[in-house]
């Protein structure tokens, strides 16, 4: 891994975008948790939730307002002063993309947070904002060939298709971790950081792009102060959509990074995976609540919320630091070896397969319930 000539010249912006979109966030925060509570925008306890007392939910307005703060004015400051090269592939729509997609995906989930939207209206929105995305040049135009070199090229309707997947993908596997506190923020943080750490590379040398991860970064810290356990607010589902929506945004303009977003994600996306095979094998609903995720299987072995969540952290960092060292290839080759992996575990966790698991239920941030809240997981 050997880093771009001008990263000097990158890192004043680096870390200047991220110390202020923590401090951003984190004064934020509290501000939106009193609203959250006016509005009554809160978590009570039931057999379906984690949470012991009443946790105001909606925190992700004070995560998706710090970054498109951040980023977008580092933007326009970029284009007058020239601080760092654009990647000339970039084009303004990609960047409306980006931002305007970004603040719906925040004030879709805000409006589930605040009304319990049907699983069928929230999954129509990240639909309409996926393909919003692909209509403004948000396109997966390759993918790495795991059996030889070279890559898959796509255009059209098929690349169109692609991203529209990658997209709703993404915000639910997202959502579907988002079951303990601080897990969906911490895991957003380290795939965050390493698609910014990536694009200072000369395999990319793409500093601008950095700068717009490490922006997310930040606003993820700054909230992660609020949102770790014990909680004092949760992300709920404005928090889920932005993130699921950002990253995967983010690894598309950085063009040859969605195999590492896989790879950096792969507990998040595998987990999703497994926890809807195993639901239909069963011959119920995807979105049928259980718990069935890696987290439960975790905590039911005895780990304490924190542990759980701490462990969770490790192998994602793990991971991240892993799809950096490898080529692109052998990305795709660990994320088939991670898939193989975490199913095995999630089989052997389960001491029994799928009978009962029924009877349990998830634990969400955003408190969502089957039919009434976001998507269950």
């Amino acid at each position: 891994m050997t880093f771009i000539r001008g990263l000097g010249e990158a890192l004043p912006s680096i870390v200047a975008s991220l110390v202020l979109a923590v401090a951003i966030a984190y004064l934020l925060t509290p501000l939106v948790r009193r609203q959250v509570v006016r509005l009554r925008m809160v978590d009570r306890p039931s057999p379906r939730r984690v949470n012991t007392r009443p946790i105001p939910r909606g925190g992700g307005i004070a995560v998706a307002a710090a970054f498109l703060l951040v980023a977008a004015t580092y933007s326009a400051l970029n284009e007058a002063l020239d601080l760092v090269p654009v990647p000339a592939f970039l084009e303004a729509g990609q960047l409306v993309a980006l931002f305007l997609g970004g603040a719906a995906a925040a004030t879709i989930g805000a409006l589930d947070d605040y009304y319990d939207l049907r699983a069928r209206w929230q999954l129509a929105g990240q639909v309409a904002l996926a393909l919003g995305a692909v209509a403004l040049g948000i396109a997966i135009g390759t993918v790495q060939n795991p059996f030889g070199g070279g890559v898959f090229r796509f255009d059209g309707l098929i690349a169109g298709f692609l991203t529209v997947v990658w997209i709703v993908g993404m915000i639910n596997s997202v959502n579907f971790v988002d079951g303990l506190d601080g897990l969906s923020t911490g895991i957003g943080i380290i795939a965050a950081v390493t698609l910014g750490v990536l694009s200072l590379t000369t395999q990319l040398g793409q500093p601008f792009v950095a700068v717009l991860c490490f922006a997310l970064a930040g606003a993820l810290a700054g909230f992660l102060r609020w949102n770790f356990h014990p909680a004092t607010i949760f992300a709920g589902t404005g928090g889920t959509m932005f993130l699921g929506y950002t990253l995967a945004v983010l690894a598309i303009l950085g063009s040859a990074k969605v195999a590492v977003a896989l790879l950096v994600l792969g507990i998040p996306i595998i987990d999703t995976f497994w926890i809807i095979v195993r639901r239909l094998a069963a011959r119920r609903s995807p979105f049928t609540p259980d718990r069935g995720h890696l987290h439960h299987r975790l905590l039911d072995l005895g780990l304490s919320h924190r542990q759980t969540v701490v462990l969770i952290y490790l192998i994602c960092a793990g991971l991240g630091g892993l799809s950096l060292l490898l080529s692109d290839t052998n990305q795709v080759y660990a994320f088939l070896g991670v898939l193989v992996a975490i199913g095995l575990a999630l089989l052997v966790l389960a001491r029994g397969g799928l009978a009962g698991e029924a009877l349990g239920a998830d634990s969400y941030e955003n408190g969502s319930r089957p039919g009434t809240g976001a998507p269950p997981a």
